[in-house]
């Protein structure tokens, strides 16, 4: 079977951990050269050496997906090593602060959204220029909280920012159809990956309405979803097998969202 990304360049935001190093991993399966982003070295260069072990192509990109300059620069070093960028996966983010919002500062609401939305407004921004002259595929990661489920009381940060990527994404499918960029948005559920340490829950007692889910809230699998089955997912809409979608959300919880919705 052909692989599914051959000569492609692919950017993964957030790819040091999660559902980011799935995708990084599963891309260069499919053939793609993959630019692993995120802060801090120490996260990319295992991914990078697990790719390159593996037979792949790989480097490691530092930046802040909320700094313009640093994400400009991104761009710049992935171009100039590679000369063109087709797929991007706009994953980084964090949960952020979840709070009563008499509680929630403006402070930790502008660090959540700042992250969450305008890093994929960042990240999307400075990828088009090199999207166009190809055509390509830009998946954003988003939540099944602020699109389905609301119930998570005091994520209101976090689900404004989701929600707003949604949108976004809605926005930009009509804005680069003529170009031949499709842009979609993944919705996961409870997945197996370290985003919890990034999370910081106060006080929620007060304003949570107790549900119980007697037979667990994972329909399909009683269990959280892995990584790897929400990178599956990416790899779709990133490649030609998807090439008439664009503008959509999917949903990738095992039906988490429809028992908690």
């Amino acid at each position: 079977m052909a692989m599914q990304l051959k000569d492609k360049v692919a950017l993964v935001t957030g790819g040091g951990e999660g559902i980011g190093k799935a995708t990084a991993l599963l891309f260069a399966e499919q053939g793609a050269r993959v630019a692993v982003l995120g802060r801090h070295r120490e996260n990319l260069d295992p991914v990078v050496a697990e790719i390159e072990k593996a037979g792949g192509t790989a480097m490691s990109v530092c930046a802040d997906v909320s700094d313009p300059d640093e994400m400009q620069a991104a761009i710049r070093e992935i171009i100039g090593a590679w000369n063109r960028l087709d797929v991007v996966f706009a994953n980084a983010g964090v949960n952020g602060v979840w709070a009563p919002i008499e509680e929630l500062t403006p402070e930790e609401w502008d660090s959540t959204l700042t992250i969450n939305l305008k890093g994929t407004f960042l990240t999307v921004k400075y990828a088009v220029p090199h999207l166009k002259k190809n055509g390509g595929s830009v998946i954003v990661n988003a939540s099944i909280n602020g699109t389905r489920i609301f119930s998570n009381t005091g994520a209101t940060a976090y689900s404004a920012s989701k929600a707003g990527q949604v949108a976004f994404t809605k926005m930009m499918a009509l804005e680069l159809a003529p170009s031949k960029v499709r842009v979609n948005v993944i919705c996961p559920g409870a997945i197996e990956s370290s985003i919890d340490d990034n999370t910081e829950k106060r006080d929620l007692d007060k304003v949570q309405i107790p549900v119980k889910f007697p037979e667990g809230n994972q329909p399909l699998e009683n269990a959280p979803g892995k990584a790897r089955q929400v990178a599956q997912l990416v790899l779709f809409l990133a490649s030609d097998v998807s090439d008439h979608i664009t503008g959509t959300e999917i949903w990738v919880d095992g039906a988490e969202s429809l028992i908690k919705g």
